[in-house]
């Protein structure tokens, strides 16, 4: 792709800015047990955008509005900036659903091929309704580092995720899939909303916005047709999650693992109906379970202090045949599930006490043994929110300029 001088400054400034962001605070949002979000249901919208709202099927549009109310440092960059309902699909039982979301385009001219995407996966902001951030005028956190990714001249989309902003709905927390057709249904929106935008795109986030950039990378290939994924960054990424299963029944969950386990089981109840929950509740967590699903209002103003009362036993396996239930349940919303399309960067932390090294490591393994590129970096001193992620900017301006990447997965046996 070729830049103009224009092109090159924005770009260069915004790898500056970039990088601070990435090493200075890590993962845009931080998933449990962090102090709850307080939603604060502000942000504003206005008037209808244009757009292509004609077609039907996996990222069409809904509509398009205007925020009102965004981070100024968003929209001091942007030309566009809108709140979408696009349609995607369910990861779980592959039916259609409306989603909610984000998309910021720069100011300018368009390179030669057009804007390119990058599909921002935001980290955990909660499990319900209004846990969204195209909610909040600082997207719950994202706004910095997508105002430096917009800054840098890429349109940018933040799915909220299934469940999250829209009623009718739910979501189910952790399951790759389905964050993974959102991310790759955000970018089929993007393209509606703002004609100069390429096909070319790359998938990048954090924690679970890392599992979503992973799984939309994999599923690229059978749900991305149409679109030219270059390449997918993923820090500190909820990849293999089925060591939660065994950490619970062993009483070895972390303190941050804890009530990331209650929410994979507030999404799980509902992907799964015939799931019994007191199977894996008691205590506190079943007697504040509603006051331990929330992200905002009254009910989360004490998930933080009752989220450190959790015991052992509180979400222990009532049985092996639980125990095993739930391992099966995390096995089919874990990554990797079939060989990505592009080349990944992965990086993670040795003192995550969140998402434990050993699990990124299999995770990474598996991959490689299915014949993926990925250049993964493991920096032992940092956890899961102070990771260094500003080798991401450079490793995705590589990947749009078309330089071959590097794989650090051992080659194949003979």
């Amino acid at each position: 792709m070729t830049l103009s001088r224009t092109s090159r400054v924005r770009r260069a400034s915004g790898a500056c800015a970039l990088a601070l962001i990435l090493a200075t605070s890590g993962c845009s949002s931080d998933d449990p047990p962090a102090d709850p979000y307080s939603v604060s249901q502000s942000a504003a919208f206005g008037a209808t955008l244009d757009a292509d709202y004609g077609e039907a099927g996996p990222g069409s549009l809904e509509s398009a509005q205007q925020l009102l109310t965004i981070d100024r440092r968003v929209s001091a960059v942007s030309s566009v900036a809108a709140r979408v309902v696009y349609s995607s699909t369910s990861g779980v039982d592959g039916s259609p659903q409306r989603v909610s979301g984000t998309i910021f385009a720069p100011e300018g001219t368009p390179p030669e091929g057009g804007w390119p995407i990058i599909a921002y996966g935001h980290g955990t902001t909660g499990v319900l309704e209004d846990c969204a951030p195209s909610t909040d005028p600082e997207l719950l956190g994202s706004s910095q580092i997508v105002a430096a990714l917009v800054r840098s001249g890429n349109v940018v989309t933040v799915s909220d995720y299934q469940g999250l902003g829209l009623e009718g709905s739910y979501h189910p927390y952790l399951d790759a899939r389905t964050v993974g057709n959102n991310l790759i249904d955000s970018v089929r929106a993007a393209r509606k909303l703002i004609p100069e935008a390429s096909t070319k795109w790359a998938a990048f986030g954090g924690s679970q916005g890392g599992q979503a950039s992973w799984a939309a990378n994999e599923l690229a290939r059978s749900y991305g047709e149409g679109l030219d994924l270059v390449g997918s960054v993923s820090l500190v990424p909820a990849a293999d999650m089925v060591g939660l299963a065994e950490a619970a029944a062993n009483g070895t969950l972390t303190d941050d693992q804890k009530p990331l386990l209650q929410w994979v089981l507030v999404g799980l109840a509902q992907s799964h109906p015939e799931l019994d929950l007191d199977d894996y509740r008691r205590g506190i967590v079943a007697e504040k379970w509603d006051e331990l699903s929330a992200c905002g209002g009254a009910l989360a103003a004490d998930r933080t202090s009752l989220a450190a009362q959790i015991s052992d036993d509180d979400l222990r396996p009532a049985t092996p045949e639980a125990t095993a239930k739930l391992a099966e349940y995390l096995r089919q919303m874990s990554l990797p599930m079939s060989p990505a399309a592009a080349p990944m960067l992965v990086l993670y932390g040795g003192k995550d006490t969140l998402i434990s090294q050993a699990w990124t490591e299999a995770a990474i393994a598996a991959g490689c043994a299915s014949g993926d590129t990925i250049q993964s970096v493991l920096q032992p001193n940092s956890g899961h929110a102070d990771i260094d992620g500003a080798a991401a900017f450079g490793w995705l301006e590589d990947r749009f300029a078309g330089t071959e990447a590097i794989s650090f997965c051992p080659p194949p046996a003979l």
